[in-house]
């Protein structure tokens, strides 16, 4: 196996040398696929879902929006959130969640604002704009999905959701993908 990287497309692609083994008499649907296949398809399909949301907010007028700036406004929350929270929230560093709320606000998708509750604190709110885009974001998912159902068909959809969920580890469902692959 080696890694090879698409010049063209600057993408990084593991690559299974030599012929993958056959049963005798096998179709390519029989042949065995191999493990490492399995993780790379999950993680095109979550890129390709995530490339065609943020492109298709650009295109609604949210061009400076990328994907960790969306991710840290689910974690930003309706109640709001310090930076410290979002940090722990994201698996990121209190430095680099204040610097995205930083962008948030400059781009105007989040205000700070002192907390009630603690004097010491600031907290970070979405702003109207912020929950339009979460709400533009939302609706757009909804449109991918119907796609995927009506290329895969609506049972293969819900086979697939059905299958990860019962696979995916108890409390793997966050945010902190950034800290997983350490970025």
């Amino acid at each position: 196996m080696d890694n090879m990287v698409d010049d063209e497309m600057m993408v990084n692609q593991v690559v299974h040398k030599g012929k993958p083994e056959e049963k005798p008499g096998g179709r390519p649907e029989e042949r065995p696929r191999p493990g490492y296949e399995l993780p790379l398809l999950l993680l095109a399909g979550f890129r390709t879902l995530i490339d065609e949301v943020h492109a298709e907010l650009a295109a609604q007028g949210h061009p400076d929006l990328r994907p960790a700036h969306a991710f840290a406004l689910q974690a930003v929350g309706p109640d709001g959130a310090g930076a410290s929270d979002i940090a722990r929230t994201l698996g990121i560093s209190k430095q680099a969640a204040g610097k995205t709320v930083d962008k948030l606000v400059a781009l105007g998708y989040a205000a700070r604002e002192d907390d009630p509750a603690d004097a010491r604190r600031r907290l970070v709110r979405i702003s109207p704009a912020g929950y339009d885009v979460l709400a533009r974001s939302a609706a757009v998912f909804e449109r991918l999905r119907a796609d995927w159902a009506s290329t895969l068909g609506e049972d293969a959809v819900r086979a697939m959701e059905d299958g990860l969920r019962a696979v995916a580890a108890p409390g793997a469902f966050r945010l902190d993908a950034a800290a997983w692959i350490g970025a």
